[in-house]
C-alpha cells in the first residue's frame, strides 16, 4: 500500500511563501512537540513522497589549507586539527570516486574545495570534473566558496545542476563564527548562483553555541529569499579538537528535531537534508528527524573530513523504517 503525498481529505496544498516574519517562525519553533511533528509531517507529505529518501554522496576534491576562520572548519588553515592541505584532486580520481558512489546507490555526488573562492585555473578543473559526472547520469553540486556572476556561468555551462553556500547561521550571530567573509557576501554568492540558473543548496549549522532566536533567524533568512533554496542541509556541529568550537557543548536532540521540522514547514518545495553529525545521532534521532521532514542524507563514511555513518548502517536504518533511495 502506497502512502505517498497522502494527507488527510480535503486537505488544501500549503502555499510557498517567501515573507515569513521572525515572529512566525518562532510561534512554530514554541508549538507543543507532537503539534509540531504533525504539521511538519502533514506539510511534507503534501510535497513529497515520505518514503522516499534522496542519497548524496560528498566528496573532498580538494582539503585543508583555507584561509577562512570559520570557528567549526577545521580545514581552515588557522587551525592545528591534523588536516593536511593537499592539491586538487585529478580528473580521474574523482570520477572514479563518483562511479563507486553511483555504484552504492547515491544519485547525487556533491565535490567540495577548502577554498575562499576558486581562481579560475582551478575553476576549469572543476567544471571538467563536473562535465565528467554529469556523463555518468547523476545530479552534480559543487561547494567551492564564493563566486563571481563569470564564474558560476561557467558552472552552469559545465552542467552543473546545484551549488551549496551556507548561510551557516543568523546575521546577528555570523560574526561570532566567522570573521573572513561577510553575511553580504554569502548572499551575493546565492544571487550569482541563482541568476545563472544554478539551484541552490543553502542551510546552516546548529549547536554552535547559538541562541533558538539564531536558529528562528537562519530559517527567516532562508525562507524569506526571493526563491527558497531547493535543497536545505540542516547540520549539527562535529565538535573538532583544534577548532574554537571544540568544547561547545552538545544541542539538545529534541531542539535539533524542531529545527527540522520548522525548516520543512517554511520551506515545503524544498529537500531538507540531515547533513553532518549523524554519527553522533541516536537511530531513534535520526527516525524523529525523518518524520519531521527531513528527505535526504549524504552517504558514506565520511564527510570532508568528518565521520559519516557507514553506508551499510544507513541502509540498514532506511530498511528498518520502511524508508527507499529517491530516484533522479
Amino acid at each position: 500500500m502506497s502512502l505517498a503525498h497522502s494527507s488527510s481529505p480535503g486537505a488544501s496544498p500549503v502555499p510557498v511563501r517567501n515573507d515569513w516574519t521572525r515572529d512566525e517562525v518562532r510561534a512554530l519553533f514554541d508549538l507543543p512537540f507532537s503539534d509540531l511533528m504533525f504539521e511538519a509531517q502533514r506539510v511534507h507529505r503534501l510535497h513529497f513522497d515520505p518514503a522516499e529518501v534522496q542519497i548524496s554522496t560528498l566528496l573532498s576534491i580538494k582539503t585543508g589549507g583555507c584561509p577562512e576562520d570559520c570557528a567549526y572548519c577545521p580545514q581552515s588553515a588557522k587551525y592545528d586539527t591534523g588536516v593536511r592541505a593537499e592539491k586538487l584532486m585529478s580528473l580521474d580520481a574523482v570520477l572514479a570516486e563518483a562511479r563507486a558512489a553511483k555504484a552504492s546507490g547515491a544519485s547525487r555526488f556533491c565535490m567540495g574545495a577548502a577554498w575562499r573562492e576558486p581562481k579560475d585555473r582551478d575553476l576549469d578543473r572543476v567544471c571538467a570534473m563536473v562535465e565528467g559526472v554529469r556523463a555518468l547520469g547523476m545530479e552534480t553540486c559543487a561547494t567551492l566558496g564564493m563566486l563571481t556572476p563569470e564564474q558560476a556561468g561557467r558552472l552552469k555551462d559545465s552542467g552543473l545542476d546545484y551549488y551549496n553556500h551556507n548561510l551557516d547561521t543568523s546575521p546577528e550571530f555570523y560574526g561570532e563564527i566567522i570573521t573572513t567573509r561577510t553575511y553580504k557576501e554569502r548572499l551575493e554568492t546565492l544571487d550569482a548562483v541563482r541568476a545563472a540558473g544554478i539551484h541552490v543548496c543553502c542551510g546552516g549549522i546548529v549547536g554552535m553555541g547559538e541562541r533558538r532566536d539564531d536558529r528562528i533567524g537562519m530559517i527567516a533568512t532562508l525562507a524569506s529569499l526571493p526563491v527558497h533554496p531547493e535543497s536545505v542541509p540542516i547540520n549539527m556541529l562535529v565538535r573538532v579538537e583544534g577548532t574554537p568550537l571544540a568544547a561547545e557543548a552538545a544541542l539538545d536532540p529534541l531542539e535539533f528535531v524542531r529545527t527540522i521540522a520548522v525548516a520543512r514547514i517554511c520551506m515545503p518545495k524544498s529537500v531538507v537534508r540531515l547533513s553532518a553529525g549523524r554519527e553522533d545521532m541516536s537511530e531513534e534521532m535520526q527516525a524523529l528527524c525523518f518524520l519531521a521532514g527531513a528527505n535526504s542524507i549524504f552517504y558514506g563514511p565520511k564527510l570532508l573530513t568528518t565521520p559519516n555513518p557507514g553506508r551499510d548502517r544507513d541502509m540498514a536504518l532506511l530498511d528498518r523504517l520502511g524508508l527507499r533511495p529517491m530516484e533522479r
